[in-house]
C-alpha cells in the first residue's frame, strides 16, 4: 500500500520530487548586517571595553602603566574611606532628584498637549510644529537660552519684579537651580513625547469614543476608560525613554550651573566625566558607568513590570 510523505512545517512540496527541505536563506541576515555592524561597533564593543577598563588602573596617557586591580574600582564606590564614595553617591542622589522632578511633567504634560493637539481646529498643524520646534535645538542652544533667561537680571526676574514678587538667584541657590534646569529640560524635550503620543492617539478608533458618548460618558470618563488603556504600550515606552534620558542628564547643569551650588546639581554623567577626563581616573569612571548601567537596567525592568501590567493580550 503506497503512502504519501508527510509535509512538515518549513518543507516545500514540488510536483517532481514530492517533498524538498528548505535550504538556509542568507538574505534576511544580509538585511540586518549593516545595523548589526553599527550596533556592535558603537554599542557592544564600547560596553565590554568599558567593563575591561574598570578592572584596571587605566591611564590613557601612560599605556605602559595600567596595572590590573580587579574589583577595587567597584569596591571604592561602596567604601566610605574612598574619595569616590561621597562624590559618586551624591551625584546619584542629584540625578535621582532630577528624574523625580522631570519625568512626571515630561509624560503628563506631553500627554495632555497631545490630546489637545489631536482635536479638530484651525491651525492645529501650526501648533504641532510650534510645540515640537524646541526639540530641534541642540542642548547647547537650549541650555544657554535658559541660562540667559534665569540670570539675576534676566527675563524671569524682571517679570517677577514688575509683579512685586521676590527675585531668587535661580542658578546659584537651591532648590531654584533644579527648578531652572527642570524648566529648561521640559521646554526643550517635551515636543518629542508629545509627537509620540499624538501619533498613538490617531490610531485609536473614533467608534470607541462614539459608543462611550452614546452610553453617557463625558470627556474625562472617556479619557480614563478609553484613551489611557489604549495608550498603555506607548505610555510604557515613553516613560522608559524619558527615564533613561533624564538619568543621562549632562548638558543642562554643565552649561547652566556648572554643577553648583556646592555640587548639588552635579549629575552622575558630570561626575563620570570629571572622574575620567578631568582627574584622569578612567578605571574608576568606567566602574561608575557600569554601575549606572546596572541601575538603569533594573529601573527599566521595574518600569515594564509595573506599568506594563495588563499589556499582554
Amino acid at each position: 500500500m503506497a503512502t504519501t510523505p508527510q509535509v512538515k512545517a518549513g518543507d516545500v512540496a514540488t510536483p517532481s520530487t514530492g517533498v524538498q527541505r528548505r535550504g538556509f536563506n542568507l538574505m534576511p541576515y544580509l538585511f540586518i548586517l549593516p545595523h548589526f555592524i553599527f550596533f556592535g561597533t558603537f554599542l557592544l564593543w564600547p560596553f565590554f571595553y568599558g567593563i575591561y577598563i574598570s578592572l584596571f588602573d587605566f591611564d590613557f596617557l601612560r599605556p605602559e602603566y595600567r596595572p590590573f586591580v580587579g574589583l577595587r574600582n567597584y569596591q571604592n564606590l561602596f567604601s566610605r574611606e574612598s574619595i569616590q564614595f561621597t562624590d559618586f553617591w551624591r551625584s546619584i542622589r542629584n540625578t535621582g532628584a532630577f528624574v523625580f522632578w522631570s519625568v512626571p511633567p515630561l509624560v503628563v504634560i506631553a500627554l495632555l498637549l497631545a490630546v489637545l493637539l489631536n482635536g479638530r481646529f484651525r491651525g492645529r498643524n501650526f501648533f504641532r510644529a510650534l510645540y515640537f520646534a524646541p526639540y530641534a535645538l541642540s542642548v547647547t542652544v537650549a541650555a544657554l537660552l535658559w541660562w540667559w533667561i534665569f540670570q539675576p537680571s534676566g527675563m524671569v526676574n524682571q517679570l517677577l519684579g514688575r509683579l512685586g514678587l521676590g527675585q531668587p538667584q535661580w542658578l546659584s541657590e537651591m532648590p531654584w537651580a533644579w527648578v531652572a534646569i527642570t524648566v529648561a529640560t521640559v521646554w526643550w524635550t517635551i515636543g518629542f513625547n508629545t509627537v509620540i503620543f499624538l501619533a498613538a492617539l490617531q490610531e485609536i478608533p473614533e467608534s470607541l469614543y462614539e459608543a462611550a458618548s452614546i452610553d453617557g460618558a463625558n470627556p474625562v470618563q472617556q479619557f480614563f476608560a478609553i484613551t489611557i488603556p489604549m495608550l498603555r504600550p506607548v505610555l510604557v515606552f515613553v516613560i522608559t525613554i524619558t527615564l533613561l534620558a533624564s538619568a543621562n542628564l549632562f548638558g543642562q547643569p554643565y552649561l547652566m550651573t556648572q554643577g553648583g551650588p556646592l555640587q548639588q546639581t552635579e549629575s552622575i554623567m558630570m561626575r563620570i566625566y570629571s572622574e575620567g577626563i578631568l582627574q584622569n581616573r578612567m578605571g574608576s569612571a568606567a566602574a561608575m558607568s557600569v554601575m549606572v548601567a546596572a541601575i538603569l537596567l533594573i529601573l527599566t525592568v521595574l518600569n515594564f513590570r509595573i506599568f506594563g501590567r495588563g499589556d499582554q493580550s
